[in-house]
């Protein structure tokens, strides 16, 4: 009988049972859901705001002109400074002007003294008519007279009026209060002979007018919500007039001051299809100056159940815009909505979401339409208040 050694079994019997193990590895786990950040939308109600194109104006423009013919002497203002209604800005030569006045001026003495001395002589012939010491006919050429001499005294005091005017004219003034443009003319030009020369431009910047387009489209759009109870007015009283508006400068920045829509006007332009509107804003910095670009947002109505959600949960294609939605069972589905009107950082999504649905926010890259994923309460935008990532977060 033969022995086979010890050892020699054992290393046979780990062969063995090694391969037994590796024929019954389990297969590997798949990956956890991915986490995204949601919210839960909700009806609320909202002002609907539009932002639009508009061009900053003076709200007064005044043209100063010479209003008399002469040489100028001197510019008395800084030229872009600011100037009171009624402040001297430039003086012409009056020299021809004053000797005008006196003339007139010498001229009213002379009818005055006429007329004493008429005045004096109907006095005299009035009791001597009396007492037939002279004739009817002396004393109605004396009372003629007398007439006469009050009519050349009115004719003299008219003439010295307007030789005063034009003598005024030769110092020349701000018409209203605001900033003053650059001199037009200098010392030592002809100006006013023929016609009104410009000299300078006054333009009252505070407050300031904006000037904005919006589509007739849109206004079509606005009126039909309005009119089907959609949205109700902006503004206080339900008037249009009322109606609050910010602006938005050229440079990204908001403008602090707040302004109030004055009118809308009655017409379309034909070339641009556009209604223009007027809005009023305090300028008290003078930080807008006229023909400035600038976007305002214009609070146009109120709508009781709007849905709002962060402009980044958004996705806009070709084929329009969607926001995924997160079901009850955690899967990602693609879902279009209509959205074109914004409030701040926000959509207003006015089709496709009826509320309290889970909106993806953050995590795009991995939140696929069908994939399973983990979602999470959004925190809200880095530095925003407690109350605003409150309201971010979603209801349960």
């Amino acid at each position: 009988m033969r022995f086979v050694p010890r050892c020699t079994a054992v290393v046979a019997a780990s062969i063995t049972l090694l391969s037994g193990c590796g024929d019954q590895a389990p297969a590997p786990s798949a990956p956890p859901p991915a986490t995204v950040a949601v919210i839960t939308v909700a009806p609320t109600a909202l002002t609907v705001n539009s932002e639009l194109p508009g061009r900053t104006e003076a709200s007064r423009t005044a043209q100063v002109r010479a209003r008399t013919a002469g040489i100028v002497l001197e510019r008395v203002y800084r030229e872009g400074g600011d100037v009171k209604a009624g402040e001297v800005l430039f003086r012409i030569d009056p020299s021809q002007f004053k000797a005008s006045f006196d003339s007139a001026q010498a001229a009213v003495a002379k009818a005055d003294a006429n007329l004493a001395q008429a005045d004096l002589k109907v006095k005299r012939y009035t009791p001597l008519l009396a007492a037939q010491a002279v004739s009817q006919q002396e004393y109605d050429d004396a009372l003629t007279a007398q007439k006469q001499a009050a009519a050349d005294l009115a004719t003299s005091k008219a003439a010295r009026t307007n030789a005063g005017l034009t003598l005024g004219y030769a110092t020349v003034t701000a018409p209203i209060s605001g900033r003053v443009s650059r001199a037009l003319v200098t010392e030592g030009a002809l100006v006013g002979q023929g016609e009104a020369t410009p000299m300078a431009t006054v333009q009252q910047l505070d407050p300031i007018y904006v000037t904005i387009t919006q589509s007739s489209t849109e206004v079509l759009k606005l009126q039909r919500a309005l009119a089907d109870g959609k949205l109700d007015r902006a503004g206080k009283g339900g008037g249009k007039s009322e109606a609050r508006v910010t602006l938005v400068t050229e440079d990204g920045q908001p403008y602090p001051h707040a302004g109030k829509l004055l009118f809308s006007d009655v017409a379309v332009d034909e070339s641009t299809g556009s209604v223009a509107m007027r809005a009023s804003f305090p300028n008290p910095d003078r930080v807008l100056l006229p023909g400035m670009y600038v976007r305002a947002r214009l609070e146009q109505g109120v709508s009781r159940a709007a849905i709002a959600v962060p402009q980044q949960a958004i996705v806009r294609t070709n084929e329009g815009a969607t926001v995924l939605v997160v079901g009850a069972d955690n899967k990602v589905v693609s879902q279009p909505v209509t959205a074109t009107a914004n409030d701040g950082n926000n959509w207003v999504v006015s089709a496709g979401l009826q509320g309290g649905e889970r909106i993806v926010v953050e995590g795009f890259q991995k939140a696929k339409p069908g994939a399973t994923v983990n979602p999470q309460p959004w925190k809200g935008p880095a530095g925003a208040t407690p109350a605003a990532a409150a309201a971010a977060a979603p209801t349960k």
